[in-house]
């Protein structure tokens, strides 16, 4: 999750843009996970751990910041060819002030990813063009909801 880039700040260049690195200002959570995979592993910056989720889908993940930030970018880290059960296929991210507000922005497909996907959190839409939406829904948020509502294979056992 990525924000204009301040000095003295970490920095991440995805696709050549410079941007500063937001999510540690958030508190995260997630709708379940399994023994030993929670939301720590999601947040760990090792490629090799992995949040694991359990229970009933759609599986969530929230991020909550203190304030309402400026972000332009979610990146997520999905490997089909190791995955042990399921790799996301639909994603849906909807932000807001607050979860009775929420409204989603990026309805995204990945397709057997590998690697690092960049989801833009701006778009050029004809919803966005509309300056009160965006005033409310993209140009400070302080939540972030992404739902995992399709998965590309069944878990192996």
């Amino acid at each position: 999750m990525s924000a204009e880039v301040a000095e003295g700040e970490e920095v991440v260049k995805p696709d050549s843009a410079v941007m500063r690195e937001m999510s540690k200002k958030a508190a995260w959570s997630v709708s379940s996970c399994k023994p030993g995979n929670g939301v720590n592993l999601l947040r760990d910056d090792n490629l090799d751990t992995f949040w694991q989720s359990d229970g009933a889908q759609p599986h969530l993940v929230n991020i909550q910041f203190q304030k309402k930030v400026k972000l332009q970018l979610l990146g997520i880290y999905v490997d089909y060819k190791l995955d042990e059960s399921y790799t996301p296929n639909k994603i849906s991210i909807r932000v807001g002030n607050g979860f009775r507000d929420l409204k989603e922005i990026k309805l995204v497909e990945l397709v057997e990813p590998v690697g690092w996907t960049y989801i833009p959190l701006c778009a050029n839409e004809s919803r966005f063009q509309d300056a009160s939406w965006r005033a409310k829904y993209m140009d400070r948020r302080q939540w972030i909801h992404i739902t995992i509502s399709s998965y590309s294979h069944e878990p192996k056992r």
